[in-house]
């Protein structure tokens, strides 16, 4: 499966990454998978509870690093919202185990640290990547604060497949 269109930009701040959010939020529809990546602080969950905003879910987005995953229903039966942590998921078969495609005839779903995992749910999908300058990210994690850092940051969004094909993604 090949990259279909790809687009990277600069985030002044949090601000921007949950606008940059709301944005992509327009363009979903049910069964679409989102790979999000970055090191710890990098606005992740920031990202997401822009996407929740922007999708009309009211409820509080929060990373569910101890949970593995989070359904946040739409409160009047729009796109519902799977948002997944799958940091300590350490092959596919876990994520399979998490049943995810019976979730996606009408949610988004979102898998943090997804990428190398994720990608057999569907065959389209957007790969986002955050990244903040100067950040190290081949180190021990043992903070695992949701705390987005207050700083700039570039992200590289990149649609795969059928779905993004011929897409303007921002």
């Amino acid at each position: 499966m090949g990259v279909t269109v790809e687009y990277t930009t600069e985030l002044a701040d949090l601000e921007a990454t949950e606008n940059f959010a709301l944005a992509v939020a327009q363009q979903l529809k049910a069964g679409d998978v989102i790979i999000l990546t970055g090191e710890l602080g990098a606005g992740k969950t920031t990202f997401t509870q822009g996407l929740a905003r922007g999708l009309g879910i009211t409820a509080t987005i929060t990373s569910p690093t101890f949970v593995l995953a989070r359904n946040h229903d739409h409160p009047a039966g729009g796109l519902n919202l799977v948002h997944v942590d799958a940091y300590r998921v350490t092959s596919g078969d876990e994520l399979a185990s998490l049943d995810l495609e019976t979730l996606l005839e009408d949610s988004v779903v979102v898998v943090e640290w997804g990428r190398g995992l994720a990608e057999a749910l569907t065959d389209a999908y957007l790969d986002i990547e955050l990244q903040r300058p100067g950040a190290v990210t081949d180190e021990l994690i043992t903070d695992f604060s949701d705390d987005d850092v207050e700083e700039p940051r570039t992200v590289v969004m990149t649609g795969h497949g059928p779905r993004w094909e011929g897409s303007s993604i921002a």
